[in-house]
């Protein structure tokens, strides 16, 4: 991999791997969802999980990928962006006026529009499993807990809880690292709308790692674009104007899906300075967003032609944006791991495409993590993906979001999962009115 400039790559390292993920009480998610990463037993193609790295503990394999199905509205996107709430809170920085944290219940149960949305992460980071549970309204954090399972047994770090009308109620667990002295001052310093572990994590010493691993990870190993490949792509521009063998990597990652571009050139272009998109923000701050002049020459049997950026489809646009992502897997230590969460990964792309990328991340050398949505059900039957890999979300009569792995239903390894989906087996169809 190239050395890219420090600036274009700032915080976009991360490291661990995503276990399970559990949400209720969000947008369309009213009782307790799981998303699991653990890969089930005697499945085939165990080529699409890998041994998370455990000191002292056997841990089953956890999947490489897995991608999300269901009907418009279901609650697809809200998944993906509760996957990225605990990322923005451990992210937030102190402000002097008050900002709503970025929840909001279930609408339509008047019971729990008071009630806080809860969000239950495990994962693996630097050879320990975690597990951090949060929630909060928007006006405050109400529950934080971190576990940590040294060789497989559970261990408490640390527990806040609010009850409303008192401060919160702090709970330290016998191992913490610091001292009743130092907790008091990371309490202290903790609003009501801060992580406790951020404030703890982000005013202790270099030395004292015990909370600081688990916050890096939720900080920052999630990578989630959940508003298309827009920002993204402007990025990836940025990096290609100050990196020839970036601009090289862009277009080889092209020509590997079929685009046959035979140079990418980028240049700043001095010009009004665009809002940063949301994409952009979820992966991290790498500085300001410009506007880049940039051509990319297609070479084809007749020769070569020079096509500005603006000028390509929105397809091959999706694609530079993908790249970014998509070369962060790749690791600088070896230890480098990333949770890559991708809203319509099929968006302006031709099915098999998206194929080859799957394919592509699930042949890597990089034990990282995919997680996607997409209406292209091409995938349930390419040979790519296991039965324990696809889940459905659904709406109940009550409007909930429901999600169910295609692993929980009875059938077949060998059995034709995409006709079987539209057949109505797995449920998570549009229910149509007829003409």
């Amino acid at each position: 991999m190239p050395n890219f400039s420090q600036a274009a790559f700032a915080g976009l390292w991360c490291i661990g791997m995503l276990i399970e993920f559990s949400v209720s009480n969000f947008r369309s998610f009213r009782d307790r969802q799981t998303l699991s990463m653990v890969a089930a037993p005697r499945l085939h193609r165990r080529e699409n999980t890998f041994k998370p790295e455990l000191t002292g503990e056997k841990f089953p394999a956890l999947l490489r990928a897995c991608v999300v199905y269901g009907p418009n509205a279901s609650g697809k996107s809200n998944l993906l962006k509760a996957l990225d709430v605990i990322g923005i809170l451990a992210r937030r920085q102190p402000s002097s006026y008050a900002r709503p944290l970025p929840v909001a219940p279930f609408r339509f149960d008047p019971a729990l529009a008071d009630k806080p949305s809860s969000f239950d992460v495990h994962f693996v980071q630097g050879g320990l499993r975690y597990q951090f549970e949060v929630a909060a309204t928007a006006e405050r954090i109400i529950l934080e807990r971190l576990r940590v399972f040294p060789k497989g047994k559970e261990t408490m770090l640390y527990e806040r809880q609010y009850t409303k009308g008192d401060d919160d109620l702090y709970v330290m667990g016998p191992h913490l690292d610091g001292g009743a002295d130092l907790h008091e001052t990371w309490k202290k310093l903790t609003s009501p709308t801060m992580l406790f572990l951020a404030q703890a994590a982000n005013n202790s010493k270099e030395s004292l790692r015990q909370l600081r691993a688990p916050f890096e990870w939720l900080k920052g190993s999630v990578r989630t674009v959940l508003d298309g490949m827009k920002g993204l792509a402007q990025v990836s521009q940025q990096i290609a104007s100050e990196d020839d063998a970036s601009a090289a990597l862009i277009a080889e990652f092209l020509r590997d899906v079929d685009v046959p571009v035979a140079r990418v050139t980028a240049k700043v272009q001095p010009a009004a300075v665009p809002a940063r998109g949301s994409a952009l923000e979820s992966l991290g701050s790498i500085g300001t967003p410009r506007e880049y002049l940039t051509t990319l020459t297609h070479r084809t049997a007749l020769g070569e032609a020079d096509i500005g950026y603006e000028d390509e489809s929105e397809g091959t646009k999706n694609l530079i944006g993908f790249w970014l992502p998509w070369v962060t897997r790749e690791p600088r230590e070896q230890d480098a791991r990333c949770v890559l969460v991708i809203d319509e990964l099929d968006g302006s792309l031709h099915p098999k495409i998206v194929a080859a990328l799957v394919a592509k991340h699930m042949s890597s050398s990089v034990p990282s993590q995919l997680i996607f949505s997409t209406h292209d059900t091409h995938l349930m039957d390419a040979n790519l993906l296991r039965r324990d890999q696809i889940w459905i979300v659904e709406r109940d009569e009550n409007g909930a979001s429901q999600l169910r792995s295609v692993h929980d239903f009875v059938g077949r390894e060998s059995e034709d999962v995409e006709k079987r989906y539209y057949e109505g087996r797995y449920r998570g169809l549009p229910l149509l009115k007829s003409a």
